[in-house]
């Protein structure tokens, strides 16, 4: 098979036998270079536009996950160090009301109270770990705190009550007339009728004498306010102190008073010095119980018989 050229200008005309070895050798050349470059194109276009490496993308993965265990592990452990300082700190509170158990309890006993009205024996909620030894838990600790809670202040409820009745007792015992206002001498007339010794008719005694020296101390039987300080016909130099609850006591015959009226006077407390003013035949003192302004016998509030 041949190729005829004619060339333009010269119209010389030229033949190309294409069976020629030498032109089947170049054909085949040029046919191999371009199915070559075609190739190497693809594959240059294939690898640009293909994704990574999954063998290389699953090792990144890997290690991100390593790197996430890792991190939940760290808070895993300092959650749990954050719940066992929890826990020992709800042990400690289960220590306060423990004790606060044991004084409720005797001041239970101090004051002679029933134990039924003020119950502290009820066993506090345990604290720190679990029963099975397992590290504390959350849902547990805030169910202790809560029980812990209620108990705190149920006692403190109990302990306010029981802390205003103790008062009270106390504050009565201190206005309620009691003892002897003199620890010195002897009681030579009693409270009732006898025989005046001015006049040697039957009277009414109304309240206790007590025959001491001149100058003895005189104490208030009871804590209160002096309401009166002074000279009174028949009682002499006098101290009345107002107890409440309708209770006062005089101090009467006196030879010097301590007190002024409108003080506030302790139990125990001298307020006079015994003399033998007023309607006396000697130092002594004239003590007198009121309640609601009668007199009655002192001998029940100082604790003596006849």
């Amino acid at each position: 098979m041949n190729v005829i050229f004619v060339g333009r200008k010269t119209s010389r005309i030229k033949q190309l036998d294409l069976r020629h070895p030498l032109v089947v050798a170049a054909a085949l050349a040029i046919v191999g270079c371009i199915v070559g470059g075609a190739f190497s194109i693809g594959v240059g276009l294939g690898s640009r536009h293909r994704g990574p490496n999954p063998i290389d993308q699953l090792g990144n993965w890997s290690a991100e996950l390593l790197h996430q265990k890792a991190q939940v592990e760290d808070v895993r452990r300092v959650l749990q160090e954050k719940v066992n300082a929890l826990a020992m700190r709800v042990g400690q509170m289960n220590a306060n009301v423990i004790r606060l158990d044991a004084l409720g309890k005797r001041l239970t006993r101090m004051a002679n109270l029933n134990d039924g009205e003020f119950d502290f024996g009820n066993p506090p909620a345990l604290g720190g770990e679990s029963a099975d030894g397992q590290p504390a838990q959350i849902p547990n600790l805030t169910a202790m705190v809560d029980d812990l809670q209620n108990q705190l202040s149920s006692r403190e409820q109990q302990l306010g009550v029981l802390e205003t009745l103790i008062l009270t007792r106390e504050l009565n015992k201190q206005v309620y007339p009691e003892g002897r206002p003199v620890e010195q001498g002897f009681i030579s007339s009693y409270f009732g009728t006898r025989a005046d010794p001015f006049t040697g008719y039957s009277a009414v005694h109304k309240g206790l004498d007590f025959a001491s020296p001149e100058g003895t101390k005189v104490s208030s039987v009871a804590a209160g306010l002096v309401t009166f300080a002074g000279e009174r016909p028949g009682y002499g130099q006098m101290i009345e102190i107002n107890h409440g609850n309708g209770l006062a006591t005089r101090y009467c015959h006196s030879e010097k008073l301590l007190v002024k009226q409108g003080d506030m006077v302790r139990k125990g407390q001298e307020v006079a010095l015994i003399g033998s003013t007023g309607h006396s035949t000697g130092p002594h003192l004239h003590f007198e119980v009121l309640k609601d302004g009668v007199q009655v016998d002192p001998l029940r509030f100082i604790g003596e018989e006849r």
